[in-house]
């Protein structure tokens, strides 16, 4: 079975603390009618510290469109290859036992992906699979498991690269006011994080069944207004309570495998906010504590959209993992509503053994 092993995480040099996002709310905000409302809700977040591309004063000034995405290329293009280069040791592989390289963000654009310029200028082979995916926000990190999984499923001796990389700072709006938005500006942080998914071999979590759910009539809950601009992040008040239905659908996937979701030995979940993780606990009859790692990644690092799962695991890896065999969940949310939701048991297999297969199979021979 697949095995999805120990990423990498990195972030950028630039810190902002709570108090700081706080003092520049009050600055910039002056005389708003909900200033109040939104300085309650940035400290109720959970975010202590976010780490940014930019030192604050440039992250303030929006320079236009094209700068702003210019800045996402040059910036990716500096630091994804470090974190690759981890998350590649991590799971014992060069590039050249990568078949194919899962790239997700939703705080910029690239055509051709980034994805072309790693096969291009780190020594991934020409025919290596190219799957980006940018419209599925943060619930895109739990789909880039996923999909790895799937071609680990179609391609036993495959191994796959998933890259994540989320600069949501360079979505800042200065003139957008609304509240979900002044919500924003205090609670999403920039971060890249990179994992591999070993089709054979491999110590961490040992993939073994998937499924998404997307509750109906939700779709503008979350969601991009497009504007000559740039992206605008809108936040309908009632996502807080979607745990209420997405929940239950999580424990019909577990039931599918007769497992008890209430009884699993480890919860990686994107943190959207405390109150997710909170609503969770009541609706899955959880105690706080299993969410640690999660509420760890939003205290020091705020959302960091779809790399929130992969921080989250990395911590988990580093407190020692789970003993053998015992099972665990991985989860992504986000706009749809949607959950992108894995299964898996922990794998701790120290040894990680070499591919043997020809490549010629792996690259032509599904099952």
């Amino acid at each position: 079975m697949a095995t999805l092993c120990r990423p990498a995480i990195s972030v950028p040099e630039h810190v902002i603390t709570l108090e700081q996002t706080l003092d520049l709310a009050r600055r910039l905000h002056t005389g708003h009618p909900q200033l109040d409302l939104a300085l309650r809700l940035i400290a109720n977040t959970g975010v202590r510290t976010r780490h940014l591309v930019q030192p604050i004063e440039a992250t303030l000034e929006h320079p236009g469109l094209t700068e702003r995405n210019a800045l996402y290329e040059s910036e990716a293009k500096a630091r994804v290859p470090e974190t690759v280069r981890r998350a590649l040791n991590h799971a014992r592989l060069g590039p050249e036992e990568i078949d194919m390289i899962v790239y997700v963000s939703c705080t910029g654009f690239m055509m051709p992906s980034l994805t072309s310029w790693l096969i291009n200028t780190m020594g991934f082979r020409p025919q290596t699979r190219q799957l980006p995916i940018a419209q599925l926000g943060c619930a895109a990190g739990g789909a880039a498991v996923n999909r790895a999984h799937d071609f680990c499923t179609a391609y036993p001796q495959a191994n796959v690269l998933i890259v994540s990389c989320e600069f949501c700072s360079l979505c800042y709006q200065p003139t957008d006011l609304a509240v979900g938005n002044l919500l924003s500006n205090g609670l999403f942080g920039d971060a890249i994080a990179a994992a591999v998914v070993r089709g054979q071999g491999g110590r961490g979590v040992q993939l073994e069944h998937n499924g998404s759910h997307l509750v109906p009539g939700t779709e503008d809950w979350i969601s991009y207004e497009v504007r000559d601009t740039g992206f605008h992040f809108m936040l309908d008040k009632r996502v807080p309570g979607t745990m209420a239905q997405l929940a239950p659908a999580m424990r019909d996937m577990t039931a599918l495998r007769d497992w008890d979701i209430s009884g699993l030995a480890f919860y990686i979940v994107h943190a959207g906010g405390p109150r997710i993780l909170d609503d969770l606990c009541t609706h899955l009859q959880l105690p706080a504590a299993v969410f640690r790692y999660s509420r760890a990644t939003l205290t020091e690092r705020g959302n960091i959209a779809s790399a929130v799962v992969f921080d989250a695991l990395d911590r988990f890896f580093a407190d020692g993992g789970a003993e053998h065999a015992s099972r665990g969940l991985i989860a992504g949310f986000g706009p749809g509503i949607t959950a992108e939701v894995t299964l898996g048991s922990w794998a701790d297999r120290r040894g990680d053994e070499a591919r043997t297969a020809p490549r010629e199979l792996v690259e032509s021979t599904p099952g």
